[in-house]
């Protein structure tokens, strides 16, 4: 009678195991996460790996390294981002996770550095687009560079128009003005 029980809980004991490393390896994704693409590959160390991000919207780039310590630098100004040039970033020595405004003039460079602790690093990374919808307390009309740079360009160019605009009335109306006086006078 002892042995079964020892049987059912060494069963038991096992079950257990197993639910918490599956439970590890799951990652909780929120609902409005869609899986757009997996990449893996390989980094040697001090060395760069580039990508090209081309999708449109809030994306999150998630990375974990499966051997050694890759790194994530991500630019919108440059395609070749690095440690010195680049606009986000994550460099943990687990998972690095990026989130990609929707703001960010595509394509958006993606750079992958092994980090030189290591002689190679593997690593995957997974590409999720987000449908989460963020409520601005003071509604859309938060800060968005993009708009912002349009309007003041917008403003500029009518303001330099009807400077024109001004300068030709003026130019012409003189210059009646002394025609009348030439032949008055």
């Amino acid at each position: 009678m002892a042995a079964h029980w020892r049987r059912i809980l060494i069963i038991f004991v096992a079950a257990q195991v197993l639910l918490v490393v599956n439970t590890f390896e799951e990652e909780d994704v929120p609902e409005e996460w869609i899986l757009l693409h997996v990449v893996q590959g390989q980094i040697g160390a001090g060395n760069y790996s580039y990508l090209r991000l081309n999708h449109e919207g809030k994306i999150v780039l998630q990375m974990r390294s499966l051997k050694g310590d890759a790194d994530l630098y991500v630019s919108d100004m440059t395609l070749h981002p690095s440690f010195d040039e680049y606009e986000l970033q994550s460099v943990t020595c687990g998972q690095d996770i990026v989130h990609v405004p929707a703001h960010f003039r595509r394509p958006v460079g993606i750079g992958i550095y092994g980090h030189p602790s290591h002689l190679e690093s593997e690593f995957e990374m997974k590409v999720y687009y987000d449908r989460t919808v963020v409520q601005y307390p003071f509604g859309e009309a938060s800060y968005n560079p993009e708009e912002m740079e349009a309007n003041q360009k917008y403003s500029q160019s009518t303001e330099d128009e009807s400077q024109d605009e001004e300068s030709v009335f003026w130019t012409i109306l003189i210059g009646i003005l002394k025609l009348i006086l030439e032949i008055l006078f």
